[in-house]
């Protein structure tokens, strides 16, 4: 055995594990930063309106145009953009108290299933109208008529969603749902309904939950509430949402050419349904828990998706934004004005 062989043999390994482990940590807190900077951001007065989700994706979005997309970190982003979004959207589902959707909400879950089928149909309408990016659309229209960015999360899985476009649509409808909440505000003084009524028309009609919150807040804790229920009735018909979008994607591809039909079931949806029931029955009266754990977790799970939301905002291109985002954005534009009208008539 020569000298040389002798040297190679007492060299110590490199453990190709170690480098891959440091930068997938690095790719997680690096998304936590920036969620934390939207955080900040979204602090400064008029930037509360947007909120820390959509200042996150901005940055995220900025950051990825002027530096570049941070690829010695992308296992560790990829994994805040994939599993980090899917236990936020479990975590969501203690929001949702099936029980009193079940006993208030009945007269409000079909109005809010009008809204969910009108605005989905529409947007995939003007989509082939405008011609624009299908799947993009398809987002909108469910984070419209739904519960906007979890919504969308939640669908990304099931429609095949490309990182960008995903995040393309939650940009977007973070970005109109603080518009349309301001314009409510503002116009809520001359329309002649009721508190009550203004109430419910922003449950119906307005894409988030912070959106609704917002807008109906200063109609009173009254209008709050009924608006907060009627949000609470789009957010429980997203689960059987899902399983109607799975059904149909299904039957299209088994009827079309393409080889492959197989699609992901999303169990990150059934871990929703469980946390969803727990919320409901089990945590406060089986077991004791406190409302500051209830918010603990509440703010855990914005974080998590917050974290998510920015893996998926470093993956947009401004080209491509320009390219695939403006006719989809023009659609859900009318979508919004349209379904604002719908259920304003319906409430």
């Amino acid at each position: 055995m020569t000298t040389e062989n002798k040297q190679n043999q007492e060299k110590p390994r490199k453990n190709p594990n170690s480098n891959t482990k440091w930068t997938w940590i690095g790719g997680v807190v690096f998304t936590f930063l920036i969620a934390l900077s939207g955080y900040l951001l979204a602090l400064l007065p008029g930037f509360a309106y947007v909120g820390q989700l959509a200042c996150a994706i901005i940055i995220a979005i900025i950051y990825r145009q002027i530096f570049g997309y941070p690829k010695n970190l992308k296992s560790g982003i990829t994994f805040s953009s994939k599993k980090l979004l899917r236990v936020a959207i479990i975590l969501y589902g203690l929001r949702l108290n099936i029980n009193i959707v079940l006993n208030d909400g009945l007269g409000l879950l079909i109005r809010d299933a009008v809204v969910i089928i009108f605005a989905i149909l529409l947007m995939i309408w003007l989509a082939k109208v405008f011609k624009a990016n299908t799947t993009i659309s398809l987002l909108l229209g469910v984070g419209t008529g739904v519960c906007g960015a979890a919504a969308i999360a939640a669908v990304a899985p099931i429609v095949k969603s490309k990182d960008e476009d995903t995040a393309i649509s939650v940009g977007i409808i973070a970005l109109m749902g603080t518009i349309f909440s301001i314009i409510y505000t503002i116009i809520r003084p001359i329309l002649p309904i009721s508190n009550i009524d203004y109430g419910i028309w922003s449950g119906i009609s307005l894409h988030e939950l912070a959106h609704v919150a917002l807008a109906a807040a200063p109609a009173g804790e009254d209008a709050l509430a009924m608006a907060l229920l009627a949000k609470l009735g789009r957010v429980f018909l997203l689960i059987p949402l899902c399983f109607i979008l799975i059904y149909v994607i299904k039957l299209k591809k088994n009827g079309s050419s393409k080889p492959d039909t197989k699609i992901a079931f999303p169990w990150f949806l059934i871990g929703f349904i469980i946390f969803s029931i727990l919320g409901t029955y089990v945590f406060g009266s089986v077991i004791p828990v406190s409302d500051e754990f209830m918010n603990g977790v509440y703010t855990l799970s914005t974080w998590l998706l917050t974290a998510a939301m920015v893996g998926l905002g470093l993956s947009v291109s401004l080209k491509d934004l320009r390219t695939k985002a403006m006719k989809p954005l023009i659609a859900m534009v009318i979508t919004s004005i349209a379904l604002s009208i719908l259920a304003y008539f319906i409430v």
